[in-house]
């Protein structure tokens, strides 16, 4: 019998050696699968799995962040730059360092974004039970803070035992990697037993190099589709995020051109087309264009490519015709068989090109003659939005601002707030793969940690350019701390604060609802007797970073051009209203909770008005 060859290591050490040496196959080249780790430590982590860590600083960098949730945002932003073809780990102590993890975890699992969680735990062995930060369950005690991110990990293991990581970390990897079940993965590591020491195999450490997979369709399916495609008379395709993810921007575009098809983007679908492409007839749903939206009402078939059909999308099921054919592409079987879709399982590549070598079909003239004329009717709608005129200043005039003034490569970076919904309606794509309007969780605070990790990632792809986040003051004042972080690592962003007076989305989807402003301005909260606003300025400059305030629009171009020129991260600060100047055309109905009853009869009438649009709501499941 072969003698195994092994190596005696903590479980701390086996795991950082074993993620040193994985590697992924991009475009031909190979890379380090995990670009390194962001990390906070604690008694939970510092004395083992930071000793392992220290060894492979180069290999594995370690960026300190400052809260744990926003390393976890940092660790999806980076994540969406490279496609989810390499991913960051985040490491926290046992407790509240670990829980903080939790809603980056609500996050990357939203967004189907890979991101390994390496979190201290409570001693295996119990007995200096209970430790600090220890929460006791008086019935179970396997029972703690780690079991709660079950619900948001796609893959959780507890590591009770050193040998355990050989099965365990191949399986979180193949979770990242796999396009229909990616997410983020959950480890917890008891803090005697990261110091534990094994015989490994050696050959567990051997250079690994890992490839995506591509799931061929079904043939029957594509048939079927096929079927569908070649009977429609207004045909559409719904372009999401994981056209992106696939690496399918070409093959949609050539697919769309071949068979004359209009196509519409959802939020993390922006950027799948440039905005002059002539079957780019924007963005679809609640936050969308009324040229995508018209079009959704009239289309008799629907293909639906790398969508989960998020409510956004869909306008809570009433953005298309009752009678609509919807065809859904999608490498998950739960996105692709949703609400009576024709599934077709598979890689939106291979899926395209598979369609496409077998359809002869092209849609009818009249079809995208009127599908480009809403288009050209939308364009000049946001055309006026954006420009500069005798009008209060707003989220959609700063947009057009950084529009005209960035490098078609910049990436752009929004979240939360009444940003989203403004970035999607009215940023004019100028390059494949360049906005990052984070919806699927829409998490406060992504803005600013999620654009230092999406630069953390451009830095290793295209370091010339920029990365340029809208962030209102809402979710600045929520996690602002990763200014400090970019300034630190030499990681440049350009952050623009659009500050209205506290959360005023919110506030106006409280007014539309017939309510009274309420608790949402910092001017309307009755706990809040003298309102005044943040220095932001101040703020930045004393995390390190260049900051302006600028008046109006005019004065934010000249700022932008000076941040463009700063060698480190800028700040530029713009009082916009909270009342005027938002985007009023493009939006879908969206089902909201209304009170049925109430004394109030502004909330009475609005409550009718809202329930007047369910009856073109889909029935599916």
């Amino acid at each position: 019998m072969t003698k195994i060859n092994t190596v005696t290591l903590t479980t701390a050490q086996a795991i950082i050696r074993w993620l040193a040496n994985q590697y992924i196959e991009i475009d031909g080249a190979e890379m380090r699968l995990c670009g390194g780790g962001f990390g906070i430590f604690g008694h939970g982590n510092v004395t083992c799995l930071g000793e392992a860590l220290n060894n492979v600083h180069a290999e594995l960098p370690l960026y300190r962040g400052q809260n744990e949730q926003s390393m976890g945002f940092a660790a999806a932003g980076y994540a969406k730059q490279w496609l989810r073809q390499r991913f960051m780990f985040c490491t926290a102590s046992a407790g509240p360092g670990t829980a903080n993890l939790l809603t980056a975890a609500g996050l990357a699992h939203a967004n189907r974004l890979p991101m390994l969680m390496l979190c201290g735990d409570t001693f295996i062995t119990r007995l200096p039970d209970p430790v600090l930060q220890q929460m006791e369950n008086y019935n179970d005690p396997t029972f703690g803070v780690n079991d709660a991110f079950k619900p948001v990990s796609r893959y959780w293991d507890r590591i009770c035992h050193p040998a355990q990581v050989i099965q365990s970390l191949p399986a979180a990897i193949a979770t990242m990697l796999d396009p229909a079940d990616c997410g983020p993965a959950f480890i917890g590591l008891p803090q005697d037993v990261q110091g534990w020491t094994y015989d490994y195999p050696e050959k567990f450490f051997d250079k690994k190099v890992h490839r995506i997979r591509r799931q061929t369709p079904d043939s029957s399916e594509i048939r079927d589709a096929i079927e569908i495609l070649r009977s429609a008379k207004r045909p559409m395709i719904i372009a999401g995020g994981g056209v992106q993810y696939s690496r399918a921007v070409d093959e949609l575009t050539t697919f769309a051109h071949t068979h004359q098809i209009p196509v519409v983007e959802t939020i993390a679908g922006r950027a799948n087309m440039i905005a002059t492409d002539p079957l780019n007839i924007g963005p679809i749903g609640v936050t969308g264009s009324n040229s995508a939206n018209e079009i959704a009402q009239q289309a008799d078939v629907i293909l639906a490519v790398g969508t989960r059909l998020q409510d956004f999308t869909t306008g809570s099921w009433t953005a298309f015709d009752q009678d609509a054919q919807i065809i859904a592409i999608n490498a998950a079987r739960h996105d692709a068989g949703k609400h009576m879709s024709l599934p077709v399982v598979g890689d939106a590549k291979l899926s395209l090109q598979e369609l496409s070598r077998s359809l002869s079909y092209s849609a009818p003239d009249g079809w995208v003659e009127l599908a480009q004329q809403e288009r050209s009717k939308w364009d000049a709608y946001v055309a006026d939005n954006v420009s500069i005129g005798n009008r209060p200043n707003s989220y959609a005039q700063a947009i057009g601002v950084v529009n005209d003034l960035c490098d078609p490569r910049d990436r752009v970076v929004a979240a939360a707030g009444g940003l989203p919904a403004e970035v999607t309606a009215n940023w004019r794509t100028l390059d494949i793969g360049t906005v990052d309007v984070e919806f699927g969780f829409s998490c406060m605070g992504y803005e600013i940690a999620g654009a230092w990790g999406a630069r953390i990632a451009q830095t290793e792809q295209e370091p010339d350019k920029d990365t340029v986040t809208f962030c209102g003051d809402g979710s600045y004042m929520m996690l602002n701390s990763d200014i400090y972080s970019s300034v630190l690592s030499d990681k440049k962003l350009i952050v623009l604060v659009l500050d209205n007076g506290g959360f005023a989305v919110i506030n106006k989807l409280q007014n539309n609802t017939g309510n009274d402003s309420f608790n949402n301005l910092l001017a309307d909260c009755p706990t809040i007797p003298n309102a005044f606003g943040v220095d932001f300025v101040a703020h930045a400059t004393s995390m390190g970073a260049n900051a302006e305030k600028v008046s109006n629009p005019t004065e934010l171009g000249d700022a932008f051009s000076r941040a463009k020129a700063s060698d480190k991260t800028y700040v530029i600060v713009m009082d916009v209203d909270p009342y005027e100047g938002w985007t009023g055309e493009g939006h879908a109905w969206w089902e909201v909770g209304t009170p049925h009853i109430t004394d109030n009869e502004n909330v009475r009438q609005a409550h009718v008005d809202w329930e007047s649009s369910r009856h073109k709501q889909r029935r599916g499941v």
